[in-house]
Formats: C-alpha cells, structure tokens, sequence
C-alpha cells in the first residue's frame, strides 16, 4: 500500500498534505512550552489564588480565551483547584485539568518579550506558535488563519495593538 501513495499524481498528494496540516498544526499548538522548572510546594505557600484568577476574569485582564469556561471552577477552598480545574468531574487527568499560561500570568504579569519569556522557560525553547511561519507577518491578517487578537494577548500583553509593530 505504501508503493501505491508514492505512485499517487503530484497533485493528489499535495491536497493530501494540505488536509492533514490544519490538524496537525492543532495538536501542536496544543502541545504545552517546556518550563525550567515549578514548585508546588512554593506555589502551595501562597495559599489559594483561585480569588486572584477569578478577580482576573471578572475584571477583564485575564489574558486567556477560556476565562468564562474556566471561572465556575474557581469558587472552591482548594488551593490545587485553582490551577487544576474540574479535577472531581473527570475519570481521567486531560490538558483541561491542568494550568493555562494565562493562570501563570495573573502574578507573573511583567510581559517584555522576549526577555520574560525565560523567566518561566528554557532559553531556546519552541514557544512561538505554529502559525508564526516565515512570512507571517504578510500573511497574519488572512481571515483564513483564524487568529484572532485575543489569541495574541497570552504572549503580547493586553494592550497589544497591530500599530505596535506596524509603526516599527
């Protein structure tokens, strides 16, 4: 079977491969950056933030997409339910059960690319998403991507605007 892909006219597998990259591209950026280093034992020390995350959401600088799924679970005295949501609805941990960066950013909210970037992660680390190929910054205002500016926040700040770097 394998002899009758590479037999396949050009074209075929080119729209092939054009299928399987927007998926592909997904499940890495889903992939989450490589940290140096984290203690629970320090982060237990300062009791629950779950009230800081919260307060993050309601007062609209919590610098991640899902904060209106993500604040139900943010009533409970369990400090490790602050970060590791829905833990008593699941079977099984999943990525929805662990920590966002936008939780990690409520305290550590000094954003100075790239600089504060290796506060948290090793220098050289893949922290660019998948969509910043060569050319994006041609490219980035195709609708087709589907990004949206909300979705720059995590990495670029809250008050990120296009003329930041276009005026540069």
């Amino acid at each position: 079977m394998q002899k009758a892909i590479w037999k396949a006219p050009w074209c075929v597998l080119v729209s092939a491969a054009c299928l399987l990259l927007p998926a592909a591209s997904r499940l890495l950026a889903q992939a989450p950056p490589p940290l140096k280093e984290f203690s629970h034992a320090k982060h237990l020390t300062l009791g629950n933030v779950a009230p800081l995350i919260a307060g993050a959401i309601d007062t609209g600088t919590y610098l991640g997409k899902d904060g209106g799924k993500i604040r139900p679970f943010l009533n409970s005295g369990n400090p490790c339910q602050a970060c590791h949501r829905a833990l008593e609805e699941s079977d099984a941990v999943s990525r929805a059960n662990m920590p966002q960066m936008a939780d990690c950013l409520v305290c550590h909210n000094q954003i100075d690319l790239p600089d504060s970037c290796e506060f948290c992660h090793p220098k050289g680390a893949q922290l660019k998403p998948v969509s910043h190929v060569p050319g994006f910054l041609d490219t980035h205002t195709n609708k087709k991507l589907g990004l949206d500016l909300e979705s720059c926040a995590v990495c670029h700040g809250r008050k990120f605007t296009c003329l930041g770097c276009h005026l540069k």
